[in-house]
């Protein structure tokens, strides 16, 4: 198999992004955006889902955070789209439960070729960490839509926002990770009934 790694440069008006990923990495984490708590977020989704991600985000955050975190989202998705390639050989589908004291929740994806978000996170304070929760929707849409993916986001319980939040992108590295993993009796068959995705 190639190696599976992309780069991606996304400049507008708004914001100038540059990311590069391995999906074979070690959880290597480099990544400013400005925004530090969606950087905490992300260095989850590194750490949990063992992909190199390095990240680099300049944007209008003098009006607010919501273009940047869309416009990474989108980058990021574009750049998974590219590294999974053509999809022969692996699993396609993953899944995790990530609990964090108080806070459960559930992430499920399917590289299918098709984009759909289904979330279902009841935050319970409207930020965290100087980050305004809304904006996880914007990120997860900009990833599904670029990268192909569907993918289902629920916090099962959790009273703490910053624990919720975190629960969901730990979960969300760990299912990427089990979607991704090649699969030795896949033969670099397409995972699909259809031959294709």
């Amino acid at each position: 198999m190639s190696d599976r790694i992309a780069s991606v440069e996304r400049n507008t008006l708004e914001t100038q992004i540059k990311v590069s990923i391995n999906l074979d990495g070690t959880g290597k984490f480099n990544c400013v955006t400005g925004v530090p708590f969606l950087d905490h977020m992300l260095e989850q989704v590194a750490r949990h889902g063992l992909i190199d991600m390095d990240i680099h985000a300049v944007g209008d955050l003098h009006i607010d955070a919501h273009h940047t975190v869309e416009d990474l989202g989108i980058t990021l998705g574009q750049a998974f789209d590219i590294a999974v390639g053509d999809k022969k050989g692996i699993k396609r589908y993953g899944h995790a439960y990530v609990p964090l004291d108080e806070a459960l929740s559930r992430v499920v994806i399917d590289f299918s070729g098709r984009p759909g978000l289904q979330m279902h996170v009841p935050f319970t304070r409207g930020s965290v960490g100087g980050f305004d929760v809304d904006l996880f929707s914007e990120f997860f849409h900009g990833f599904i839509n670029h990268s192909k993916t569907t993918l289902h986001l629920d916090n099962l319980r959790g009273k703490n926002t910053h624990h919720q939040a975190e629960t969901i992108f730990k979960a969300f590295g760990r299912a990427l990770r089990m979607a991704l993993e090649v699969d030795e009796r896949m033969a670099g068959q397409m995972p699909s009934t259809k031959g294709c995705l």
